[in-house]
């Protein structure tokens, strides 16, 4: 068996994370078995990598390995595509045709995105993965296949299954070795690795000189979060290789290609592995920006009262004394005065402003008559739609934008609007 750093080596993988050697070890041993892998971990995150190092190191490695996106492929398909079809089974069906099952047999097929298969294609997978059985759509006569089935998610199985969109059986019949792959923000150690790797790389492409970083640089290029995992950090590199001018590079270059690089990431429960921390993970994302702005709402109310009180020269009351000592910046608020008025003279009131007795203002009854008390929705149903309703007015629609304002993936975003019947 080869050591990892000779499997690195052998398919280009950087980094000297430890929990990148972890998965990269599991990887390893379970290539000489013909068990079932699921292989977990966020978009751009190297899991088809790892596919390829399990077939390569098998005993399958000199026949087919073929990788389908499950989520590219239309739902009324994808059944012709993994399955193969008969002449004549629906429109468009001039031959006969063998499906990506077929095709693979005897060597190993990645299916990239597996929570977006639709059901009735999870049934027809569980029963090749159990018995090695299929059925040509149009057909009746049962075919055998001796494939090995390597599935990658970026998504949470276990939730899909709890949420009835991802069969239960299946889900089982995958996770039989599970391997997750560390996100870039997990394996900060690496960044540095990474983008002179990249860089290298694009020099020698681009006939020119690496391009560096200078310390500023490089510790904010580690702090960013990089939601594109290693897809974006080598979009990034490449981008600075061919736009710049010069090659030592500062903050102010990093900031031209990844505008975002100074986001402070909304506190969130951190992902792991274990699916109970990531029950409604997107649903609390929402949740915490949305009280955020709750926050702001309420310091700036604040604010104004300070102000108004120094702006009239009134007395707080003893409960209120200690309110700008507990917002130390609202103390120093500036108070805006009326020098350079030029309207209307002051209406004459009996009371001298710098008469220290209280003011006492008489309610009257009609003035709470027609106030009607309201219950406020408090679920998190409620207010991610209203969040979510608010985003997509503020960027009239797109939904691009309202997800990257809200911190959430558009699909993610799709999904919710379908939920919460928002009209557009």
């Amino acid at each position: 068996m080869e050591s990892v750093q000779a499997i690195k080596q052998r398919f280009g993988i950087y980094g000297r994370s430890e929990k990148l050697n972890q998965a990269l070890d599991t990887a390893v041993r379970v290539a000489s078995t013909d068990l079932t892998v699921l292989i977990s971990g966020e978009s751009g995150s190297g899991k088809e990598v790892f596919s390829k190092v399990i077939h390569h190191l098998s005993p399958r490695k000199h026949n087919q390995f073929i990788a389908v996106n499950c989520g590219a492929i239309p739902p009324g398909t994808i059944n012709s595509e993994l399955f193969g079809h008969e002449k004549g089974s629906f429109t468009g069906a001039t031959s006969d045709r063998k499906g990506y099952f077929e095709t693979a047999d005897g060597g190993t097929i990645f299916l990239d995105e597996i929570g977006e298969m639709p059901q009735d294609t999870q049934a027809y997978l569980l029963r090749v993965l159990e018995s090695g059985e299929f059925i040509r759509v149009g057909s009746s006569k049962v075919l055998k296949t001796n494939t090995r089935v390597i599935a990658a998610t970026n998504v949470n199985l276990l939730e899909r299954v709890r949420m009835g969109k991802f069969r239960e059986d299946l889900y089982y019949r995958l996770n039989t070795v599970p391997i997750r792959v560390p996100s870039l923000k997990e394996r900060r150690e690496d960044i540095l690795v990474l983008f002179r790797k990249f860089a290298q790389d694009f020099a020698e492409k681009y006939r020119t000189s690496p391009i560096e970083l200078d310390e500023q640089a490089q510790e904010l290029l580690q702090n960013y979060t990089w939601p594109g995992n290693i897809r974006e950090l080598r979009n990034a590199v490449e981008q600075l290789s061919v736009l710049s001018d010069k090659k030592n590079l500062g903050v102010e270059d990093l900031v031209k290609i990844i505008p975002d690089i100074y986001t402070t990431p909304l506190p969130a429960i951190n992902r792991s592995d274990r699916a109970s921390e990531q029950t409604g993970f997107y649903e609390r994302e929402i949740l915490y920006k949305l009280l955020f702005e709750m926050k702001q709402d309420l310091n700036q109310l604040k604010n104004m009262f300070v102000q108004m009180v120094q702006a009239n020269d009134l007395h707080m009351p003893v409960s209120m004394e200690n309110i700008s000592s507990a917002i130390p910046y609202f103390s120093e608020a500036p108070v805006h005065s009326n020098a350079g008025w030029t309207g209307s003279p002051p209406v004459k009131s009996e009371f001298d402003i710098h008469d220290s007795r209280p003011i006492i203002i008489p309610r009257k009854k009609e003035d709470f008559e027609a106030v009607e008390l309201m219950e406020e929705q408090l679920s998190i149903d409620h207010m991610e739609k209203e969040l979510i309703t608010k985003a997509l007015k503020k960027y009239n629609g797109k939904r691009k934008d309202a997800a990257e304002e809200l911190g959430i993936s558009e699909r993610t975003l799709y999904r919710k609007i379908k939920q919460f019947d928002i009209e557009l």
